[in-house]
């Protein structure tokens, strides 16, 4: 487990929660510790998402508690410490009038105020997130002339703006064509490896996904399995197929481990 040395991001302590009276989550326990790139996986419905709206402090857990860098979430009070990137903004108005730099500066808006001015040092601060998502060239481009992968990689930026030490991803790569995905994916790996940020994501893409991420959190009610992306590759198949429910083969890359540690 990674929990050694190193201080935790995230302390999730014998959480559950339901809906109504469906129980979604099961006594998960999970530390997650600063500096780890975890794949948060499991089947449709296995409480991925409340999760990660736990952690963000979106629901409050029926038992158990949850820290986000040392601080029950309910008292924290530096949000902008976490960033949340939602599935492809999907739902996004491509016609909306916005250039990719002044999406990006509306990421500021909870830290400078909703009509305060955007000072030289805030345009600087978008204008290097801009860049470590490679899109340096795209500044003055409309949000809505960009391809899916190309407005997810400006969210991300949008999200990184406010400098979080925790950004936490929900189905990024919805919506992202296959040939991109993959570059995707290594910009999170930078992202992690040279700023020592924190990501947790959740993903359907396990094969890929685990490929990048340091490590790896299988959830299905309860936590089946948390370990580094070794040793879920090691997993036989009918472990996995059990926390599932169905059969489920890896897909796996030659670049075994691309970015992952």
């Amino acid at each position: 487990m990674n929990n050694g040395s190193k201080e935790l991001a995230v302390d999730v302590q014998h959480v559950s929660f339901r809906y109504d009276n469906k129980k979604v989550l099961d006594n998960v326990t999970l530390k997650i510790s600063q500096g780890t790139f975890l794949g948060l996986v499991g089947p449709n419905g296995s409480g991925k998402s409340t999760l990660i709206k736990l952690i963000l402090g979106i629901l409050q857990p029926d038992e158990g508690e949850i820290s986000v860098f040392g601080t029950p979430i309910a008292k924290l009070k530096n949000r902008h410490l976490i960033g949340f990137v939602s599935q492809k903004a999907n739902s996004f108005n491509g016609g909306f009038p916005a250039t990719v730099l002044e999406v990006v500066l509306s990421g500021l808006v909870a830290k400078v105020g909703l009509f305060k001015m955007f000072t030289k040092k805030h345009k600087q601060r978008a204008l290097q997130a801009i860049a470590s998502v490679g899109m340096s060239e795209y500044i003055n481009h409309n949000i809505g002339e960009l391809s899916g992968g190309q407005q997810q990689r400006v969210f991300i930026a949008r999200a990184l703006v406010s400098e979080p030490k925790l950004l936490i991803l929900d189905e990024p790569t919805v919506g992202i064509d296959i040939k991109n995905v993959e570059s995707f994916y290594s910009m999170l790996a930078q992202l992690n490896k040279q700023n020592g940020l924190t990501l947790i994501m959740v993903s359907h893409d396990i094969g890929t996904m685990t490929n990048h991420a340091s490590h790896v959190a299988c959830l299905n009610k309860s936590l089946h399995f948390h370990g580094d992306s070794e040793q879920f590759h090691h997993m036989d198949n009918s472990a996995l197929s059990k926390i599932y429910g169905h059969d489920l083969h890896l897909l796996t890359h030659d670049h075994h481990h691309g970015g992952a540690h």
